[in-house]
């Protein structure tokens, strides 16, 4: 797989937090090219930087790499406000140069369309209950210290990494039963909006499948399983994985096509995704603000 994408997405990576994995989505962003770059919302957790949150210079360090990607490669950016930054809903919409702030989008590509938002619009808890919403935010909280506790002993005995978070989704019934129900309704969405497929973030669980023939994509989060969508030049759309990806090979065959004089590309080892191929289209993507 090249390093070059028409467009990467990414969301959760709650700037401010203990466990944000700023320096990974830096690295990460530094190895991948793109033409359009998407924070799909929480890329900056207000919610937490009021209450005891902290500002770091590896979080500035993220922007710095955004800021590279637009001056060396002018890669668009579209920032999507979420739930954890809705202080942006005060400057909504901006635009300036190749940054642009707003709500949500429509994205166009290879004949399809696509309706880009976090994804909290549609969570009633959080929308109607604010209260609620901060309390389970605590709650997720303790689970992500918790979680960092059990693997500082898992590492010492040569464990892989557990998420402990995930884990209890996973065993209680009524949050496996929101996911499916939060991953319908916003397919149901789409589909009214009349759309191929929708990509959101907001429950951080990384999805590509077809729900009722839409495409329901989900970039994940760089709290813990630090994923991303990306869509090569053939439309085709894959997640990626930043445990899975070998920087060191990469590093490594990008020092054998200097010297050899070869103009490609390095090749990153990423986790593969089937999909169906689809038809060439030249043109060029078209956005859509929906406010």
């Amino acid at each position: 797989m090249k390093t070059q994408f028409k467009t990467i997405v990414v969301s959760d990576v709650h700037l401010g937090t203990k466990g944000s994995k700023a320096k990974e989505i830096a690295r990460f962003l530094k190895q991948y090219n793109c033409e359009n770059l998407i924070l799909n919302g929480d890329i900056i957790d207000g919610w937490q930087l009021k209450k005891s949150g902290s500002w770091k210079r590896k979080h500035t360090r993220f922007f710095n790499r955004i800021l590279k990607m637009i001056e060396n490669h002018n890669t668009k950016v579209y920032y999507l406000r979420g739930n954890h930054d809705d202080f942006l809903d005060q400057i909504l919409p901006f635009q300036m140069g190749n940054l642009s702030i707003q709500k949500d989008m429509i994205y166009e590509s290879h004949g399809k369309k696509y309706f880009i938002t976090h994804g909290d619009v549609f969570d009633s808890i959080t929308t109607n209950l604010r209260w609620i919403a901060y309390l389970g935010d605590i709650g997720y909280t303790f689970l992500l210290w918790l979680n960092s506790v059990v693997n500082h002993y898992r590492i010492k005995r040569g464990l892989p990494y557990f998420s402990l978070s995930q884990y209890v989704k996973g065993k209680v019934k009524s949050a496996v039963s929101y996911i499916d129900q939060y991953e319908e309704e916003l397919s149901k969405m789409a589909r009214a909006k009349g759309c191929d497929g929708i990509i959101c973030g907001h429950i951080h669980k990384p999805e590509n499948r077809i729900i009722d023939g839409i495409e329901y994509m989900n970039s994940g989060d760089w709290v813990e399983t630090m994923s991303a969508l990306a869509e090569d030049h053939e439309g085709n759309w894959q997640l990626i994985y930043y445990n899975e990806i070998n920087f060191k090979e990469a590093k490594d065959d990008s020092l054998n096509q200097f010297f050899i004089g070869k103009a490609e590309a390095p090749v990153i080892p990423m986790r593969e995704v089937s999909f169906e191929a689809l038809k060439d289209d030249l043109e060029p993507p078209a956005f859509t603000s929906i406010l």
